[in-house]
């Protein structure tokens, strides 16, 4: 986003966390109960970030699925998950949701939202990743970077001495090691 403005990352950058009980009510949109008793729609982070995107088309926003892979992706993104293909976002592409707040509304994506979504794949609990989601997505696998960078930076940030991060980075770097050659745990 280009900025450390708290205000600035706050309106522009939100982060959600999937776990199994999240649903489309929570994400998109849904009804909640209102204090008058009755029930009020009410569009989730997904959609208030779609409309503060929608709003200021010059500027880049970005939401972060932390956990993506623990909920049920395509329960919880519903016809979301048609629109966040590339191809798929321009007003032609709007399309209908599933709770609407007017017979004829239609909500589509707009290019400035970028969605990232991140995963331990290391977690055998979880299922396998739906297809339709995985041909949404580019991954790129992150994985720890030791050497002389890592160092300078544990340095400089927590006091510690040069002799002390080398040992740190050699043993973690031997543990990873033995962590990837058995065969019951893997690289992962």
């Amino acid at each position: 986003l280009g900025t450390k403005d708290r205000r600035v990352v706050r309106d522009k950058l939100r982060v959600v966390q999937f776990h199994p009980s999240t649903s489309y009510e929570d994400f998109v949109r849904g009804w909640r109960p209102s204090s008058g008793g009755g029930l009020t729609l009410v569009d989730g982070v997904f959609l208030e970030i779609v409309q503060a995107a929608l709003a200021e088309p010059d500027e880049d926003f970005v939401l972060v699925i932390e956990e993506i892979n623990r909920g049920n992706p395509a329960q919880i993104f519903g016809e979301m998950l048609t629109l966040i293909e590339d191809s798929k976002r321009t007003p032609d592409e709007a399309m209908e949701l599933a709770y609407r707040r007017g017979g004829d509304e239609q909500v589509f994506i707009p290019a400035n939202l970028h969605v990232i979504g991140t995963m331990n794949i290391a977690d055998r609990s979880l299922a396998l990743v739906d297809l339709a989601l995985r041909r949404r997505f580019a991954f790129a696998d992150l994985e720890p970077q030791l050497g002389a960078v890592w160092r300078h930076w544990c340095t400089r940030r927590s006091g510690l001495d040069e002799a002390t991060t080398r040992l740190i980075e050699e043993r973690v770097t031997e543990l990873n090691s033995t962590i990837a050659q058995d065969r019951s745990l893997g690289p992962q």
